[in-house]
């Protein structure tokens, strides 16, 4: 095994509870064969994405000589995974684990493999329709957490900056509202900017090049970015310009990256969010040999911050 899946799985289980296995079972016909499991990734043009992908594939290449896994990826386009859905489906996969890019668009095909017999694994994010089990972390609570942590953190309030993830997701819908609950209780704080950077470091660096033109220096206290990825685009631009210090910036994930800055003053918190492996792939397995698994299994997340990064450092995605 590599250093960097080390490192997924040694992050991983600092992190992981252990999930029940209480609940409806899903009985499969093909429990006595090779298992074949479709993963639908909604895109991989980030760190987490692969983490999410790369950790399961491994783990089901050295633990179950009975599964094959096909893998997609969705290239950020919710037309395209909805074509690997279907495709996924006509090869005859017996279960489908999909992380969707979007709630809406993604719904239906679901819908369809359900109808079908398949049963449906989401990981991350969710669609508007039942399916045999949803795992991954509390996105709501995080957003909430971040909120208080800037309460706790500046005092006296001030001008925020949210980099937004991919619009229509619910990750980035729970995050924005978690957040959004607890800082419009305090009228000290005020959103000043908001962007859908879908997630990626490259685009919250040129949203924040224009912010940095459009707000004058003391106008910016804190950036709330809803991953790692945005949030270190984002010290990348104010640290360019010469406007780092005294900014609070908080990131999501658990990269690497993001706890070394956090150790050299530049980001305020991470908030780890779980990347769905290996417990992804095991949960996909038990359904597909018919072993009854809960609902919905809640993957715990974890607060980062100079107090307690020394733990995380190098053991992150």
């Amino acid at each position: 095994m590599n250093t960097s899946r080390r490192q997924f799985l040694t992050l991983s289980a600092a992190i992981a509870a252990a999930a029940g296995t209480v609940g409806l079972p899903f009985r499969s016909a093909f429990a006595e064969g090779t298992i074949k499991v479709g993963f639908s990734q909604g895109t991989m043009n980030h760190p987490w994405r692969i983490a999410m992908v790369e950790v399961n594939r491994q783990y089901a290449k050295e633990n179950f000589s009975d599964l094959e896994l096909i893998v997609t990826d969705g290239n950020n386009d919710a037309a395209k995974q909805v074509a690997d859905v279907e495709s996924l489906m006509a090869q005859g996969i017996q279960v489908l684990v999909i992380s969707p890019l979007t709630e809406q668009a993604l719904t239906p095909v679901v819908r369809d493999a359900m109808a079908a017999g398949i049963p449906v694994l989401t990981l991350d994010r969710k669609v508007n329709t039942d399916v045999t089990c949803h795992l991954g972390g509390l996105n709501l609570p995080l957003g909430e957490g971040a909120g208080k942590f800037l309460i706790n953190a500046l005092p006296n309030g001030g001008g925020i900056i949210e980099l937004q993830g991919t619009a229509g997701a619910s990750a980035t819908n729970d995050r924005h509202n978690g957040f959004k609950s607890v800082i419009e209780g305090n009228s000290a704080f005020k959103v000043i900017a908001e962007q859908n950077c879908d997630y990626t470091r490259d685009k919250a660096v040129k949203f924040m090049e224009d912010m940095v033109q459009r707000f004058k220096p003391g106008e910016i206290q804190a950036i709330y970015a809803h991953n790692d990825e945005m949030a270190l685009g984002a010290v990348q631009v104010l640290e360019a310009a010469g406007r780092l210090e005294g900014v609070k910036v908080i990131g999501m994930d658990g990269q690497n990256t993001a706890f070394q800055a956090i150790k050299d003053g530049k980001m305020s918190a991470c908030f780890i969010y779980p990347f769905c492996a290996p417990e992804g792939i095991q949960t996909a397995h038990k359904i597909a040999k018919g072993e009854a698994v809960d609902k919905e299994i809640i993957l715990p997340t974890v607060e980062v911050t100079s107090a307690n990064v020394d733990q995380f450092l190098g053991k992150g995605i």
